[in-house]
Parts: structure tokens; sequence; C-alpha cells
């Protein structure tokens, strides 16, 4: 293992950059400082990064190329050639910390693999921040992102969900949110208490906390604006010392 001194002499370096989620004000000064110096922008989506870059008038935006789901393979490997012909890359997402369910860590991955020095500008996450927001206890937690759209594959996360004992942090798009909500209810019951933000630290932010059972302020007229939902750790098998490890396990 290479820490970051021991780095290929002459490669570039490789920022993981967070940006805001929301509110510009959570733009950091190192985020800013950064972002005006690499040589190369890797953004998810090239518009939404041209106007951070413009707001901040952090230079020119010729410096950036497209890095999202559909390229992501092809652009690692001309990334990693330019860090190791001496360039700075600075790795951005639409919003928040980079590869937290967005397209980055085959990047990562490669980099470290070629010795190339990697660090990051930590900020804002929406994951973490709901988090902290929601008022469960969150020693530990899972962080579930987007639930699959299969089925089969979506019930048996679900029933994870339900017997893990604790917070699972769940994405949501505005076009599935009522159905998700649905489903949590139907797969942990209605006395589970969950957390729901929408467009934290936005203009229009909105919070909802309560069990799944009297939940219903995101019906579809309200169903604009991206999610992130707390569900709240199964308490009863808390109680009762449950290790879904061992449930598991199949005796001979």
């Amino acid at each position: 293992m290479k820490s970051g001194s021991e780095a290929i002499q002459g490669s570039g370096r490789l920022y993981i950059v967070a940006t805001p989620i929301g509110n510009l004000g959570d733009m950091s000064d190192r985020a800013r400082e950064i972002l005006s110096v690499v040589d190369v922008i890797a953004c998810e989506d090239t518009r939404r990064t041209r106007k951070l870059i413009s707001a901040f008038q952090l230079g020119s935006s010729d410096r950036m190329v497209s890095f999202h789901e559909h390229n992501e393979i092809a652009r690692t490997n001309t990334l990693i050639q330019s860090l190791r012909e001496g360039l700075d890359v600075a790795l951005v997402c639409d919003a928040g910390t980079p590869t937290i369910s967005d397209p980055g860590f085959r990047l990562i991955d490669a980099a470290h693999d070629q010795e190339i020095e990697v660090t990051a500008i930590p900020g804002p996450s929406a994951s973490v921040t709901a988090l902290a927001m929601s008022g469960f206890a969150c020693f530990r937690f899972c962080f579930e992102g987007f639930l699959p759209t299969k089925k089969s594959t979506r019930l048996r996360r679900l029933k994870e969900i339900d017997q893990d004992e604790r917070p699972t942090i769940v994405f949501e798009s505005p076009y599935r949110i009522t159905r998700t909500i649905s489903s949590l209810h139907e797969a942990l019951g209605s006395t589970r208490r969950v957390f729901i933000a929408k467009e934290i630290s936005k203009l229009h932010e909105t919070t909802w906390r309560g069990t799944l059972g009297e939940l219903d302020p995101f019906g579809p007229d309200n169903a604009k604006g991206e999610f992130v939902i707390v569900v709240e750790g199964n308490q009863a098998t808390k109680a009762h010392g449950f290790n879904y490890d061992e449930a598991e396990i199949t005796l001979p």
C-alpha cells in the first residue's frame, strides 16, 4: 500500500471534491481553490458543473469532461493517462460527495492501483445530513441508496431492512417516492418510524418524521424534488438480541 507521499513521482493528483447539495453557501474554500487550479474536472453533468464554476468564477469551463455511468469505464482509462502525464484531476458529481450512489469508484480504484495520489476535499453529503437530522440513534447505520427496481430483489432488500437494528438510509426520486413509501409500509408495518427529507438545504426544503402508518405528506401532487428516507432500526430485534447473520445459518 502506498501513501500519498509514496505516489509515483511526476504523476498528477486525483481530488475527490464534494460540492453543495443545494445551498451554494455550503461550498468550502478548499473546494473552490481546487476547482480553480486543477487541469481537468471530471463531472457527472457538465451543464450543472458549469453553473457551479460560473457562480464562483473558478476559471475556464473548458477543463470539464463528462464522467457518468454510460462512459465511466472508457473515461477512466483516459483520465488515468492524464494523471500519469502529470495533470491534476478533480472528480465531482452533480451534488454532494462523489461515488455515493454516483459514478467514480472505478476511477479511484484504478488510481490507487497505479499508485497515483488520491485525496478528498470533504463536504456535503445528503445521506449523512439526513441521518443527522433524523434524531434516530446512529452509532451504526446502513446506507442502502436507491432500492432495486426488480421486484424479487426489492422484496428481499426490504426484508433485510425490516430486520436490521441499524437505521437505513434510502434515496428516492420524485417519480417513485409514493411507491417506495407504500412498499416500506407493507414490508415494515405501520409503527416503524421514518424521517423524510426533500430538497435538503434548498429553498423548498421539507422534512417529516413519524410512523409509516401516519405518513401521507408526499402524495402524487407533492412528489417533487429529491428525497432521502431514513428508516429507524428495528427496535424489537435489538431488544430481543436477534442476530440476522445467525438467522441465516442452516444447521445440518
